[in-house]
């Protein structure tokens, strides 16, 4: 009989044990537009549903800023990858996450060291970083 309690006793804590691998950030998807831009300039953010970005500013027609995101798991920890800024991709570990934010930073890159998005009143907002300066860029979701 005590073999059997012993057991059930084990299945129940085993059962118990439930490894939960962090949540991409859903928030991020879509279509965006900076509306605290310069007037000259115009800011986009897309995101598709793998978690790929495509971050670009256009000055009338011309694109002259250009980023690659994506948001990918290194050893079971969510990462903000950025390509095409530096001539290597430069890598944000999440730091801190919720429903509606995340925190990711690196503490060797010059600029930013950290990055923060955050939904508020159906905005995507962003503020980049380092010690001594920030940036912060507000988002509308384009109508699709």
């Amino acid at each position: 009989m005590r073999t059997i309690v012993f057991f059930i006793c084990l299945l129940f804590i085993f059962s118990c044990i439930i490894e939960t691998k962090p949540q991409k950030p859903d928030f991020l998807l879509g279509k965006w537009i900076r509306t605290n831009g310069k007037l000259e300039k115009t800011t986009y953010e897309i995101w598709s549903k793998n978690f790929t970005g495509l971050g670009f500013t256009l000055k009338e027609k011309d694109t002259i800023f250009k980023e690659i995101l994506s948001i990918v798991s290194i050893n079971d920890t969510l990462t903000l990858k950025v390509e095409g800024v530096n001539e290597t991709p430069t890598l944000f570990q999440f730091t801190s996450q919720t429903d509606t934010s995340f925190v990711a930073e690196n503490p060797t890159h010059d600029f930013p060291t950290k990055i923060i998005y955050w939904l508020e009143n159906k905005q995507l907002k962003a503020h980049v970083s380092n010690k001594e300066f920030g940036i912060e860029f507000v988002f509308e979701k384009l109508k699709k």
